[in-house]
């Protein structure tokens, strides 16, 4: 259906019949043309193609939740019905008047972190709008605050040239529509009614959608629960579509995060993946974006353990050097305010990266993929390096590439010295430049960048660990990207984690007697848990204590007098919090570094 434009010239003279026609048959038409729009599905893959490019360009955003909920300092949805009694947590809205909260003063922050978008909490598991919704009754215009706290971030993005996006929780726990209800959503709902409830979502997305947008983003929420199906997910996402073609809607809409076809395709809609909480793997043919907390939970709370500027700067280059976006999270206080710690911390990951984010924005990950030794990004005729962690002995070796090296620089201090040669790359900086984040080095080479076939970088430290058979008492959530083999992969960017218990235990089988004489450990600095362990090897007859300490920490290194073992454990006996770890490795006497192309 194509309609002309339709033009009139209204004199003083026209009647007022006339006037009203004109009126109504232009609405008519560019309702009609924004119909053939919606309507045509090539309009809107191509217009959803354009904002993805756009999307992926920007590679770092700032993720806000955000509600009543921070009164109490527990964690946004999750703690109705558990930490805070859903009657209590309800009513929490009546006490929320956050004066202090400013939007202008967030979009500053971010800008200053080098952020490029931002994606804010519109409604969580909770069901608590923070925009005066027309189609509920439970939102930010009945209590104290009264303010529209979507439009007005919205408004201050849009001043301030950051993209705005809105988060948006599927389930709602506290309705008594939905088919769940909380703690956690494990109680079911005896009286559901979910085509009201999808009613329900549906009126509130078109909402935000046409009070605030175009938006960069919708990023939807809590389709792990069965009451919400693939058919429910697919529907909502053609319906958004054809309210704004451009707009990116995340793989949590429907069901493609969680099951695929018999193909492996995803076996629901989404234009984008969305790892959580952990960087995402190397993936140039679907658009992704790690989602991670600047602290360790999304929500604020008073005592709030914060990530190091070295790990949220090494996290976004891991990201955008597998080819993501970071959306690094916040949790605003209760006045309104980001706390002062936070934002300093946003402030100094933005300070580093307006001297050496060159190869941030507007890059493509890869040729080298991210591996401990760093991550590389490519823009146009120019490779970027982000090296992390030097070889022990001599120079970086990458593998070789198909085209000419023309031109190197290091953009970090120092002089760079690089050297092509069919069996690989040699890239070396002089120790006292090498930047403790990421030393960064540019290549300049004949042709496209993009068009190097991607290749690993695989630094082999040489522990005895390396790909032997690893088990252990308890995986988080049994997810095997958490599994206790990422704790002998040679890759930090991997991590053995557990569920939020007290004691663990690891364990890595050598094959038969190896001689033991040096253990290293490498607990995230993020993640620091453990107060009390030991290490264990086994000599075919029984358990040996090989040594014992309280806390561990980042590169964790212990000499030991030489033992002969088949199996090494280690024995977390008391953590607060459950332990994770990224790495353990043992050595004989004398553990060398070799890098294997």
């Amino acid at each position: 259906m194509r309609l002309n434009r339709i033009t009139f010239a209204i004199t003083p003279a026209a009647s007022a019949r006339g006037l009203i026609l004109a009126i109504a048959l232009s609405a008519f038409a560019a309702w009609g043309s924004s119909l053939a729009r919606a309507d045509d599905p090539s309009v809107t893959d191509a217009a959803t193609a354009d904002a993805i490019k756009h999307w992926q360009d920007l590679r770092f955003g700032l993720f806000v939740h955000w509600g009543p909920v921070s009164l109490k300092g527990t964690e946004a949805g999750w703690s109705r019905g558990s930490e805070v009694p859903a009657e209590e947590y309800d009513a929490l809205y009546k006490q929320f008047n956050p004066t202090e909260f400013n939007a202008d003063r967030w979009v500053a922050i971010a800008k200053s972190a080098g952020m490029r978008y931002l994606v804010f909490t519109t409604k969580h598991h909770d069901g608590f709008c923070m925009w005066p919704t027309k189609a509920a009754d439970y939102h930010i215009g009945q209590s104290p605050f009264r303010r529209d706290v979507v439009g007005e971030l919205a408004a201050a993005c849009r001043r301030g040239g950051i993209q705005f996006s809105t988060y948006y929780s599927i389930p709602d726990w506290r309705s008594p529509n939905y088919g769940l209800l909380s703690p956690g959503g494990s109680v079911k709902n005896p009286t559901p009614n979910m085509p009201r409830h999808f009613e329900l979502v549906k009126n509130q997305t078109r909402e935000l959608l046409e009070n605030y947008g175009p938006l960069g983003v919708m990023w939807f929420d809590g389709d792990w629960e069965e009451p919400w199906t693939a058919k429910n997910g697919d529907e909502l996402y053609g319906y958004l579509k054809t309210i704004q073609p451009s707009l990116i809607i995340n793989n949590r809409v429907s069901k493609g995060r969680l099951s695929t076809n018999a193909d492996g395709s995803p076996a629901g809609k989404g234009d984008f993946d969305t790892p959580e909480q952990h960087v995402g793997d190397f993936d140039r043919s679907q658009p992704w974006e790690s989602c991670i907390t600047i602290g360790e939970r999304w929500s604020w709370k008073t005592d709030e353990k914060l990530k190091s500027l070295k790990s949220c700067l090494q996290t976004l280059l891991y990201t955008v050097g597998g080819d993501g976006n970071l959306l690094l999270n916040v949790g605003p206080m209760p006045n309104g305010e980001i706390e002062p710690r936070q934002a300093s911390r946003l402030r100094e990951m933005g300070a580093w990266l307006a001297k050496y984010g060159e190869g941030v924005y507007g890059s493509r990950g890869g040729p080298f993929k991210p591996g401990d030794w760093g991550a590389s990004t490519c823009k146009g005729d120019k490779i970027y390096l982000f090296v992390m962690d030097w070889p022990g002995v001599g120079p970086l070796t990458l593998p070789a590439i198909n085209q000419q090296i023309v031109g190197y620089r290091s953009l970090s201090g120092g002089e760079a010295n690089v050297t092509a040669a069919p069996s690989g790359i040699t890239v070396d900086v002089s120790r006292e430049h090498r930047d403790p984040i990421a030393t960064v080095i540019e290549l300049t080479v004949s042709g496209q960048a993009f068009d190097v076939p991607p290749s690993p970088v695989t630094l082999r430290s040489g522990s005895l660990a390396f790909g032997r058979r690893a088990t252990a008492s308890n995986v988080f959530a049994q997810m095997s990207e958490y599994d206790a083999s990422r704790a002998v992969d040679d890759d930090r960017s991997t991590r053995w984690a557990t569920d939020d218990v007290a004691t663990a235990w690891l364990e890595v089988d050598l094959g038969e007697l190896t001689t033991i004489g040096r253990i290293e450990i490498e607990e995230p600095e993020e993640f620091r848990r453990v107060e009390s362990f030991q290490v264990q090897s086994y000599d075919g007859r029984q358990w040996h204590v090989l040594l014992e300490g309280e806390a561990i920490g980042p590169q964790w290194t212990r000499e030991v007098p030489p033992v002969e073992a088949s199996r090494v454990r280690l024995i977390v006996l008391r953590s607060k919090g459950g332990p994770t770890i990224d790495e353990f490795r043992m050595f004989g006497s004398q553990g060398e570094t070799e890098t294997t192309p």
